[in-house]
C-alpha cells in the first residue's frame, strides 16, 4: 500500500546550508581575530630589524675582539679596518688577501655586514665620523663600533646608536 507522504514533515524540513545568522557571527569573529593579530604582526618586522642590528653589532664586536687578542692587545685601524677583519694579517697587521707563512691571523668576517635600520641602511662603511655611505661608526682606541644613526629608535624607544 502506498502512504501518503506526511505534509507537516516536509514543511519544517531544514536545508543543510548556513543562516544568515550564523554566517554573521563568523565574520564578527574572523574580524575580532584579524583586530589582534595584524598589529602583532606589523611589529614583527621592526622587531626583526632590532634583532638583526643586535646580531651584526655582536658579530663585529666579536671580530674586534678576536683581532686585538691576536694581535697583542692592537685594535684594528680605520683606515684598514675592513681589510683588517676581512683578509689575512701578520702580527703587525699588514693584510694579505691569501695566507701565507707571516699572514696567519684571521680572516675574522667574510664581509661587513649591511647596517639593517635607519637613514644608512644598507651601508658597510666604518668610519670614525658619518658620510653618506658609512654604516658603522668605530672607536679604533676603545675598539667600540655602533651603528650610523642619530634619532632612529626601536619600538621600545631605544636609540639604535646606543645598542
Amino acid at each position: 500500500m502506498y502512504k501518503e507522504p506526511d505534509v507537516r514533515k516536509s514543511r519544517t524540513y531544514r536545508s543543510p546550508g548556513f543562516s544568515l545568522l550564523e554566517l554573521v557571527i563568523v565574520v564578527v569573529i574572523i574580524g575580532i581575530i584579524a583586530a589582534i593579530a595584524i598589529p602583532r604582526m606589523s611589529r614583527g618586522a621592526a622587531g626583526a630589524a632590532d634583532s638583526a642590528l643586535r646580531a651584526d653589532l655582536a658579530v663585529l664586536r666579536n671580530a674586534i675582539d678576536l683581532y686585538a687578542i691576536e694581535h697583542g692587545g692592537t685594535m684594528p685601524a680605520v683606515g684598514t679596518f675592513i681589510n683588517q677583519l676581512t683578509q689575512y694579517s701578520d702580527n703587525v697587521g699588514v693584510t694579505s688577501a691569501t695566507q701565507t707563512s707571516t699572514h696567519i691571523y684571521g680572516p675574522y668576517l667574510r664581509q661587513i655586514p649591511p647596517l639593517p635600520v635607519g637613514a644608512r641602511k644598507g651601508q658597510s662603511g666604518i668610519a670614525a665620523t658619518d658620510g653618506s655611505t658609512i654604516g658603522w661608526i668605530y672607536g679604533a682606541t676603545e675598539g667600540t663600533i655602533k651603528a650610523n644613526t642619530t634619532i632612529e629608535e626601536d619600538v621600545a624607544g631605544v636609540l639604535y646608536n646606543t645598542y
